[in-house]
């Protein structure tokens, strides 16, 4: 799903969760099995326009900087995401929102990620940790 956007998602993932830079190949492929898994079950037109923000999000920063988002260091990258997620069209603010909602769930969702945060979630609710 992500073959023409890996390079994208990666960067954008990396700048909203900095832990992720350590990910391996085998645990990026988890994250964006998660992340695929979710968008499955979205209509088509919806994962398309999660495909167009990528790559909308990888061209905006050649209108401020003249390079494209997986060329800039860290701190733009940040700037970058910061104005998407605080843009007064409410598109872009949206799109970024959704963008950064799948990119923690695939990140956090992964049972390693859940073990090192100490997170233990059952379906018993709070009865389960008593």
């Amino acid at each position: 799903m992500f073959s023409d956007t890996r390079d994208i998602l990666r960067a954008i993932a990396t700048t909203v969760v900095p832990e992720a830079k350590a990910l391996t190949e085998s645990e990026w492929a988890d994250v964006e099995r998660i992340i695929a898994s979710a968008l499955s079950k979205r209509p088509p037109a919806m994962v398309r326009q999660v495909m167009v923000f990528l790559r909308t999000v990888q061209r905006l920063p050649l209108l401020r900087y003249g390079l494209r988002f997986t060329s800039l260091d860290d701190a733009r990258r940040a700037q970058v995401l910061n104005w998407l997620q605080e843009n007064r069209i409410f598109l872009l603010r949206k799109g970024m929102w959704g963008l950064r909602t799948l990119i923690l769930m695939g990140y956090y969702a992964r049972p390693a990620a859940a073990d090192r945060i100490g997170y233990r979630a059952s379906a018993r609710g709070w009865q389960a940790i008593r």
